[in-house]
């Protein structure tokens, strides 16, 4: 090689060094995760120390990762700002609340990366993600439609557009198996949900779930961040759906299927983004297409059929085929909200304030 071409090269890697943010110049990636509540709450945080550990577990070496659990709105902003000044490269913030606070660090450490966890805000350093959780419930609600089960009594946590939309793709999948499998159900009212107003409370949700089976409900749908609705239902005799974990691992051997959180791929998409410093801020939102999201394993309850029709329309999904919201969809008065052919827009979804015909109870304040 002659002696300009090295030069050349030199001049080159010291201008890349220079210049380059901190993240892209080291080889090991410090990273660092704010939790919301502890790594054992058998919900929404356990699911995201399991993709903690699948990080750990695909990157080796190549990561050091520490964590900080009960992470609450009034605590975020000194966690992160703690985190950003020991020289973490990526900082996780993973609950919505951590949003705002996050933003005000970024803005004062643009060398580090962020990530938040399902908001809506992006800055030049800090993107956010969250995952098609309605994808799963959909195919939840399938199974049980081509079971047979049209009294289905949902212990729903707090009115905002990600459970709503929960709901409601429930009940559409819900409504689609009802028909496929050839069941008499009133087509006004196969999902009764009561609301807890809280993501998790352990008291409350055994409390609504004894409630509503007492009301005659066949199946019982957890939504909140513990498994103690569907814990409930087993002890009553009611078979359950699980949420967020697999909630047969926590002693609901009840629970015919888990939609399951899976937060893993995307940490370890995001820390390789970093280390070869293509990373760019975007909102993110993705589904079984990209492996966001899981099933657990059938309960052995659940016909064989019935396992292969809903494996079949998850292998849509991961193929990219989502039409869950597609029309024509009404709303519980009968109002045509989507029309024959037609598809909510991300917006439209990420706004969603209204439940589709089949849904009983309303929207609180």
């Amino acid at each position: 090689m002659k002696k300009t071409s090295i030069l050349a090269l030199s001049i080159f890697l010291l201008v890349f060094l220079v210049s380059a943010p901190a993240w892209a110049q080291k080889k090991k990636v410090k990273v660092a995760f704010a939790l919301l509540w502890t790594i054992d709450d058998m919900g929404w945080t356990t699911a995201a120390y399991n993709g903690i550990k699948y990080l750990q577990e695909k990157m080796g070496d190549e990561v050091e990762v520490s964590y900080t659990e009960k992470v609450l709105a009034a605590d975020a902003e000194r966690v992160f700002r703690n985190y950003a000044r020991k020289g973490y490269d990526i900082i996780f913030g993973t609950t919505f609340e951590h949003m705002d606070p996050m933003l005000m660090v970024a803005q004062d450490f643009p060398d580090q990366v962020f990530e938040h966890c399902s908001g809506y805000k992006t800055a030049a350093n800090m993107g956010n993600y969250f995952a098609r959780m309605y994808q799963a419930e959909y195919l939840a609600g399938y199974m049980a439609g081509l079971m047979g089960f049209k009294n289905v009594g949902t212990v729903a946590t707090n009115p905002i557009p990600e459970p709503i939309r929960g709901i409601n793709a429930f009940t559409l999948g819900l409504l689609k198996g009802l028909k496929e499998g050839g069941h008499k159900y009133n087509p006004e009212k196969v999902n009764t949900v009561v609301w807890l107003k809280a993501w998790r409370d352990p008291i409350n949700e055994t409390t609504l779930a004894e409630t509503l089976i007492s009301r005659g409900h066949d199946l019982i749908r957890q939504m909140a961040d513990t498994p103690d609705s569907s814990l409930a239902a087993c002890k009553k005799g009611v078979p359950a759906i699980g949420y967020g974990t697999d909630a047969a691992q926590y002693g609901a051997k009840c629970v015919l299927l888990s939609t399951i959180w899976n937060w893993g791929p995307y940490f370890v998409k995001v820390v390789k983004e970093v280390q070869a410093g293509t990373w760019k801020p975007e909102a993110y939102w993705a589904g079984f297409e990209e492996n966001m999201l899981t099933l657990s394993p059938f309960h052995p309850s659940v016909p064989k059929e019935v396992q292969n029709k809903v494996l079949a329309l998850l292998e849509k999904f991961k193929q990219g085929q989502d039409e869950v919201f597609v029309g024509p969809i009404y709303d519980q008065k009968g109002n045509l909200k989507v029309k024959p052919g037609e598809k909510l827009t991300d917006h439209d979804l990420l706004t969603m304030r209204w439940l589709v015909k089949g849904v009983q109870g309303t929207i609180p304040d």
